[in-house]
C-alpha cells in the first residue's frame, strides 16, 4: 500500500540471495590436503560404483553373457568413466563432475537386445558379442548429436535463455525424479538397506554436533564409515546362514557372495577399443539412441548446474556449458568405441556427494578418476568393492538424490515467489514432470511396452524414452513457458531471476569465473566461442 509505514529495524528480513553457495569447505580451485583428498576421491569412487555395477548386471545376462562377460563390461565401464571424468574436468566445464553410466540409455539398449535379428544365434556368448557390437554402433552415431551441439556453440544459444525459474524444475527433478532408485532399492533387502540409510544420516548430520572435535571427520567421510559397518554386518548375516533357503531374489539382493564378480574378474586386464569386434550399424537403432542422447543432454545440463552450485562456483556461462556438452558427446563416443553397453552422462549421485561433504574440489574428483582407472585394470581388487550389496547403494542414493533436488529448489531465491506467473510455471512444469512419466512408466510396467507401440521399435523409443524422464518433461516445459509467457514485460525479467545470471553470460572479465572455468595450458585462445 502507498501509505504503508517503512519496516522496523527489528523486523525479520529475508535471506539475501547468494550467487555462490556459502559454507563450502573447499571450492573448485582450493583442494584439501593430499591425505584427505585421496580419501574423498576414494569415496567418490565408491559412490559411482553403484550405477557402474547395476546397469551391466541387469543388461549383460539379457544379452547372453555370463559372469565373465559381466565382469569385463563393468571393468570397461569403470575404465571409460575414469577417462571421461578426467577429460571433463580438464577440458570440459572443468567442474568436479563425475562422468559415468546413465539409466537414460537403458530402455533403448533393451530394445536393441530384444531385436529379432539376434534370435537366430544359438551360442549365448556369440549373441552377446553381436548385440554389444550393435549397441556400440548406435552409441557412436548418437555421440555426434552432443558433439555437434556442444562444440558448434548451438547449445550455448539454448543455454542463454535459461533463467533461475526454468532451472528450478529441471535441476529439482534431476534429483527427485530418481526416487524409484531410492527406497524401493532399499526395500529389496530392508534389513541391510534401512540400517545403512539410518546410519549415514546419523553419522553425517548428528555426529558432528554430538562429538565436536573441530575437524570435519564424520560429515566428510560418512559414506566410508557407514558402508564399512553395514557391509561387515551384511557379511555376518550371509556367513551366519540368515538367507539360506530364501527366495533367489532375496539372496541376490542381500547376500555378499552372489555377485559372481570376484571369481570371474581377471587379475589384470586393460580394456581397449573394439574389444568385442567391429561395431555394426542400424539406422533405426541409431536414431533411437540419438533421442536417448538428447534426453541425457537435457538431464546433464541440470546436473552440471547442480554441480556448479555445490562446488561454490559462479553461475556457469552458456559457452562453458556448451563446451562441457561437447566433451560429454566425446564421452559417449568413447563408450561406443570401448563397448560399455551404456552411454555416459553426469553422475547425479556424485553431485549429491559434493553437498554431503561440502567439498567441491576439482582435484578430489580427478583423484577419484584415478581410482576408477586403477581398479578397472586390477580386476580382482576392483571386483571386491563392486560386490557391495545393491540395497546399501540405494540407501546412499536416497541422500544424494535428495541433495541434488534441493539444490534445484535453492534457485528459487533469485525468483519472485509472489508472482502468479512464477507460481504457474513452477507448479505446472513440476506437476507435469511427475505426472506424464508416471503414466508412461505405469503403462510400460503393466503391458510390457510403452503407450506408443508400433511395429517400429526404434520409433517407439523416440517417443517413449523422453516422455518417461521427469527432468526432461519438467525442464523442457518450464523452458518453453518461461520464454514465451509475457516475456516482453519489463518486470518479468526480475521475476524470473534473469538479471542475476546475465552478468555471467561470459566468463571473460569476471575474475572468479575465469579462475573456475578457464582451460589449462592457455587453451582458451583456441576455443573462443565454446
Amino acid at each position: 500500500m502507498a501509505g504503508r509505514a517503512p519496516a522496523k529495524a527489528d523486523e525479520p528480513q529475508p535471506h539475501p540471495p547468494k550467487e555462490q553457495l556459502p559454507n563450502i569447505s573447499y571450492c573448485i580451485t582450493s583442494p584439501p590436503p593430499w591425505p584427505e583428498a585421496i580419501l574423498l576421491g576414494f569415496q567418490h569412487y565408491l559412490v559411482m560404483l553403484g550405477t557402474t555395477v547395476i546397469i551391466p548386471s541387469s543388461l549383460v545376462p539379457q544379452m547372453g553373457g555370463g559372469n565373465e562377460e559381466k565382469a569385463k563390461v563393468i571393468q570397461t565401464l569403470l575404465f571409460v568413466a575414469g577417462l571421461n571424468t578426467l577429460l571433463q574436468t580438464l577440458f570440459g566445464t572443468r567442474l568436479p563432475a563425475v562422468i559415468g553410466g546413465s539409466y537414460t540409455f537403458v530402455p533403448t539398449t533393451i530394445s536393441i537386445i530384444l531385436a529379432g535379428r539376434f534370435s537366430d544365434t544359438s551360442d549365448p556368448i556369440e549373441r552377446f558379442k553381436r548385440i554389444m557390437r550393435a549397441i556400440q554402433g548406435s552409441l557412436i552415431v548418437a555421440s555426434t548429436l552432443q558433439i555437434v551441439l556442444g562444440f558448434s556453440g548451438l547449445w550455448r544459444n539454448v543455454a542463454r535463455f535459461l533463467s533461475p525459474l526454468s532451472v528450478v524444475p529441471l535441476v529439482s527433478l534431476v534429483g527427485f525424479g530418481l526416487y524409484e532408485f531410492g527406497f524401493p532399492g532399499v526395500a529389496k533387502c530392508v534389513e541391510i538397506g534401512l540400517p545403512q540409510l539410518i546410519l549415514i544420516v546419523f553419522i553425517s548430520q548428528y555426529m558432528p554436533h554430538v562429538i565436536k572435535s573441530g575437524r570435519h571427520v564424520f560429515d566428510r567421510f560418512a559414506v566410508i564409515f557407514s558402508v564399512v559397518v553395514v557391509w561387515i554386518y551384511a557379511h555376518l548375516l550371509t556367513v551366519g546362514g540368515a538367507y539360506n533357503g530364501k527366495a533367489p531374489k532375496t539372496q541376490i539382493s542381500c547376500r555378499t557372495d552372489r555377485a559372481g564378480l570376484i571369481d570371474a574378474a581377471p587379475w589384470i586386464r586393460v580394456p581397449y577399443p573394439f574389444q568385442w569386434g567391429a561395431p555394426s550399424f542400424d539406422a533405426g537403432e541409431a536414431f533411437a539412441m540419438m533421442m536417448a542422447s538428447f534426453v541425457a543432454l537435457v538431464e546433464s545440463t541440470g546436473a552440471f548446474i547442480a554441480v556448479s552450485r555445490y562446488a561454490s562456483a559462479t553461475p556457469m556461462p552458456p559457452s562453458i556449458l556448451s563446451r562441457g556438452v561437447g566433451w560429454q558427446g566425446v564421452a559417449i563416443l568413447v563408450s561406443g568405441l570401448f563397448g560399455t553397453v551404456n552411454g555416459s552422462s553426469v553422475s547425479v549421485e556424485n553431485a549429491g556427494l559434493l553437498a554431503l561433504t561440502r567439498v567441491g574440489s576439482r582435484r578430489v574428483v580427478q583423484i577419484s578418476a584415478g581410482f576408477m582407472i586403477f581398479f578397472s585394470i586390477l580386476g580382482k581388487f576392483g571386483a571386491v568393492f563392486a560386490s557391495i550389496p545393491a540395497p546399501i547403494i540405494a540407501a546412499l542414493y536416497c541422500l544424494f538424490f535428495a541433495y541434488v533436488g534441493a539444490g534445484g529448489l535453492s534457485f528459487l531465491q533469485f525468483c519472485n515467489l509472489n508472482s502468479f506467473r512464477t507460481k504457474f510455471i513452477l507448479g505446472f512444469s513440476v506437476f507435469m514432470g511427475l505426472s506424464v512419466p508416471q503414466y508412461f512408466n505405469e503403462y510400460t510396467a503393466l503391458n510390457g511396452y510403452g503407450p506408443v507401440h508400433t511395429g517400429a521399435r526404434w520409433f517407439n523409443d523416440i517417443v517413449n524414452v523422453p516422455l518417461s524422464s521427469e527432468a526432461f518433461v519438467a525442464g523442457c516445459l518450464a523452458y518453453f513457458l518461461d520464454n514465451t509467457l509475457h516475456r516482453k514485460d519489463s518486470s518479468i525479467r526480475k521475476d524470473r531471476g534473469k538479471h542475476w545470471w546475465d552478468k555471467f553470460r561470459s566468463f571473460k572479465g569476471d575474475s572468479r569465473s575465469e579462475e573456475f572455468y578457464s582451460l589449462p595450458f592457455n587453451l582458451n585462445k583456441y576455443f573462443p566461442s565454446v
